[in-house]
């Protein structure tokens, strides 16, 4: 079985919870992890500009996929910063690459999943998670989100991600903020979890 972590990350947060979600999936017995990211469509002016040309060099050394290759995992978990309550554009290029996929229905009974940074609590992280599941369910993926079984996400004492709908993380306005313990160990529960489901799939 082989699962695909594929992400889009501007600072780095995003990058952070992927590693996690691979993590996660790799406890599961059998199961080749990759992890990747999309091609960069912004230019080097403006990632300059942002300050996110210093931050990326992090994870440089992960390889980008290409939309053709989809169909080689049996578990896709997709990870994005959100814009504006929707995917990064990033991500929405990659996927609007893979309309041959979809036009065979290549990705269809597989299992999907994704994972989300905002800057804010409230910034758009199910909305975000919701679109993405949107597009998976046109290639006719099955979905697998964040079980309240992981009981992380109900606490309320702290600031933290984690939606029923995909792990997540709160990076703050200025991404000042990384990762908690919290909700790394949620991406590792969605990695493993999402993995689980793909193998009983795979055994059917």
């Amino acid at each position: 079985m082989k699962t695909l972590v594929l992400f889009y990350s501007t600072y780095g947060h995003v990058y952070k919870l992927a590693e996690a979600v691979a993590e996660g999936a790799r406890q599961v017995a059998d199961n080749e992890v990759i992890i990747k990211r999309v091609p960069e469509t912004l230019p080097k002016e403006l990632l300059d500009q942002i300050g996110a040309t210093q931050a990326q060099k992090a994870f440089e050394h992960i390889p980008v996929a290409k939309p053709e290759e989809l169909d080689q995992y049996d578990a896709i978990i997709i990870g994005t910063p959100t814009r504006y309550g929707n995917v990064c554009s990033q991500i929405q290029a990659f996927l609007d690459g893979t309309g041959a996929l979809w036009a065979q229905g290549k990705l269809v009974g597989k299992v999907g999943g994704g994972f989300v940074s905002t800057a804010t609590q409230h910034g758009g992280q199910e909305m975000t998670l919701r679109s993405l599941h949107t597009e998976m369910l046109h290639h006719g993926l099955v979905i697998v989100g964040l079980p309240y079984a992981w009981q992380g996400q109900m606490g309320h004492t702290d600031v933290t991600g984690g939606t029923p709908y995909g792990a997540s993380t709160v990076a703050g306005g200025q991404g000042e903020r990384q990762p908690s313990g919290n909700e790394l160990e949620g991406a590792r529960f969605q990695g493993r979890h999402t993995a689980e489901i793909a193998k009983k799939l795979a055994a059917k």
